[in-house]
């Protein structure tokens, strides 16, 4: 019988803002936002032969009881400001974007992401997001427009529209012919008109066509809308589970949608977010993980996080103490605005009964509950047992890779990459160099086809 042949583990890095997964007043952090943190990072990120630098997007503070919240004060850099400067100080290293379809134009948008694989010559990457609260919206002219079951419609509208922007131009175009005295090939490039219920818009198309024809596409939703559009139009899909068996659940299902779509099984590839606690020992990183999640949940952090459930002020709870003996508070208003997490309650009530049922159990305080629900994947040990850990999970089918969030930036990647890299070298499961230049060499993605290629293909 023929043995499986190893899976390559795609690995890329998550430069975080200051939030519930960050230390910031471990002596070892610096800025969240001086560009040197973020040239530390990227270039710590290509030393180690990572697939991806991913920045998120803050489009609005989050607020709590009227206040910004403590831990979310810093905010988010303008993403294409920052990806682009990163391109001049990289030469491999691929640069993600996330950029929200509710509260821009696809025309904006395109042209900034085919800028921007100029600039880095084939390393651009858009992670396409629904904003989903009319809080964030009221920063934007079209403010909480669109209801909840319109959000994802108007995403597939608008990437469809972004990539007929982007195949407005053929490759080869630009002639620029001094002796015939011929710039363009057809003085018709970049025509586009598009009309639909979301977009009525027509024109030319002012970028030609860039290195990789489109930038590298990127979802991240777990809901059954999620999974179908990163079936039918992503090319990576952030998954968020954290065991071998839900990550081989959520892996299946969506690598099984792809075929509807005409689609190979390598064609999307599933990486979910995770952090690391790296020791010279596996008890070593235990006890310093254990120290990481208290810094990370403060007694603060945890009443805050415990108002978003109960839609309460709880400030005069004692966060070493036992949960609250009132219910939440229900309805439309709520005290957490802006905060994702809000979406994951959907109904208080039975997550306070499931949470109380928890700390009864194991006789868990406000702090310790916290610390236990809010846990995601995180790979903890010595390098050898976290390479271990990483190897088992991509050769199992429960990711093709992961996205690292370390807890401290900028430095939180260096170790990882000096001690963790090369055993998963050594065993044979990650690159020891860059194959190619561009991010969709990196990810084993086809060049995406012009328009003319895919009516040629389709006939």
């Amino acid at each position: 019988m023929t043995a499986k042949p190893l899976k390559q583990i795609h690995l890329a890095a998550h430069f975080p803002g200051v939030n519930n997964t960050t230390v910031w007043s471990d002596p070892a952090a610096g800025s969240h936002i001086d560009f040197d943190s973020f040239v530390h990072f990227a270039r710590t990120a290509q030393r180690a032969k990572f697939d991806f630098l991913f920045l998120a997007e803050g489009l609005r503070l989050r607020e709590q009881g009227g206040r910004i919240y403590d831990l979310d004060v810093v905010g988010r850099p303008d993403t294409f400001t920052v990806l682009a400067a990163l391109a001049a100080v990289t030469d491999r290293l691929g640069l993600t974007g996330t950029i929200s379809s509710t509260f821009n134009e696809p025309y904006e948008v395109a042209r900034q992401f085919a800028s921007l694989d100029h600039l880095s010559d084939g390393r651009a990457a858009w992670n396409v997001v629904t904003s989903w609260d009319a809080f964030t919206g009221e920063n934007f002219r079209r403010g909480g427009f669109l209801p909840r079951e319109e959000r994802y419609s108007r995403a597939k509208e608008f990437l469809a529209t972004a990539h007929e922007l982007f195949d407005s131009w053929e490759d080869g175009e630009i002639a620029a012919d001094a002796g015939s005295g011929t710039f363009l090939r057809d003085a018709r490039a970049g025509a586009f008109a598009h009309k639909g219920p979301q977009f009525d818009i027509e024109g030319r198309f002012n970028v030609p066509r860039s290195p990789q024809g489109r930038p590298v596409i990127f979802q991240a939703g777990d809901s059954d809308e999620g999974r179908e559009f990163a079936a039918s139009d992503a090319d990576a899909i952030f998954g968020r589970y954290g065991t071998l068996d839900e990550g081989r659940e959520f892996y299946a299902d969506v690598k099984r949608r792809l075929a509807k779509y005409g689609r190979a099984h390598d064609q999307l590839k599933i990486l979910p977010a995770a952090t690391f606690v790296l020791g010279d020992t596996d008890a070593e990183a235990r006890e310093a993980a254990h120290e990481v999640r208290r810094l990370q949940v403060s007694g603060q952090t945890a009443i805050k996080y415990l108002e978003h459930v109960w839609n309460r002020d709880l400030s005069g709870y004692d966060p070493d103490g036992p949960l609250p003996d009132i219910d939440p508070e229900t309805g439309e208003n709520t005290i957490a605005l802006g905060r994702a997490s809000v979406r994951q309650f959907r109904d208080p009530l039975e997550t306070a009964r499931q949470w109380r049922a928890l700390a009864e159990a194991k006789s868990l305080s406000i702090r310790e509950l916290v610390i236990a629900t809010t846990s995601g994947q995180t790979f903890v040990g010595s390098a050898a047992t976290v390479a271990e850990q990483i190897d088992t999970l991509v050769q199992a089918d429960a990711a093709d890779g992961f996205i690292l969030v370390p807890h401290i930036t900028p430095g939180g990647l260096d170790a990882f990459a000096d001690t963790v890299v090369p055993l998963l070298q050594e065993r044979g499961v990650f690159r020891t160099e860059y194959e190619g230049t561009t991010l969709r060499d990196h990810l084993g993605l086809a060049a995406a086809q012009t328009a003319s290629g895919r009516r040629a293909a389709a006939s």
